[in-house]
């Protein structure tokens, strides 16, 4: 039998009571799923480019179009979406020089810098992972 069916939590019960900050209920309403911040994290952490330009980010400040000629595959206009969820976010910071034409960087914010700790983490679970 299942733990889900036995009401008998699984060993590992208390570390996701910790990471969620208590046990999670029976049924979980959709509501509260979607607006669960980790859902959120989750969900732009796993769009296709995201990764990809915070790691470039955390190297330096780029401008947008050395960002686009370092992305092999990526679009303008999907650059420029991924550049701006994650600026909506916190996470990244749009800097305009006052050039002709005008100059725009972006770089990590702070809290961008916050977020490497924990993907380091990860990182690191995954290549200890595959070589198991």
């Amino acid at each position: 039998m299942s733990d889900g069916n036995t009401g008998v939590p699984h060993p590992d019960a208390h570390m996701v009571a910790a990471a969620v900050g208590g046990l999670m209920p029976g049924r979980v309403p959709v509501a509260d799923y979607e607006a669960c911040p980790v859902t959120h994290a989750v969900r732009m952490l796993g769009d296709k480019w995201t990764l990809l330009v915070l790691m470039l980010l955390a190297e330096r400040a780029h401008r947008f179009n050395e960002l686009h000629r370092r992305v092999d595959g990526i679009s303008q206009r999907m650059l420029t979406r991924t550049l701006r969820a994650l600026e909506d976010d916190g996470l990244v910071a749009r800097t305009v020089f006052p050039t002709v034409p005008p100059g725009v960087e972006y770089d990590l914010t702070e809290r961008g810098r916050e977020l490497l700790v924990p993907l380091s983490a990860l990182a690191d679970w995954v290549v200890k992972d595959r070589a198991a």
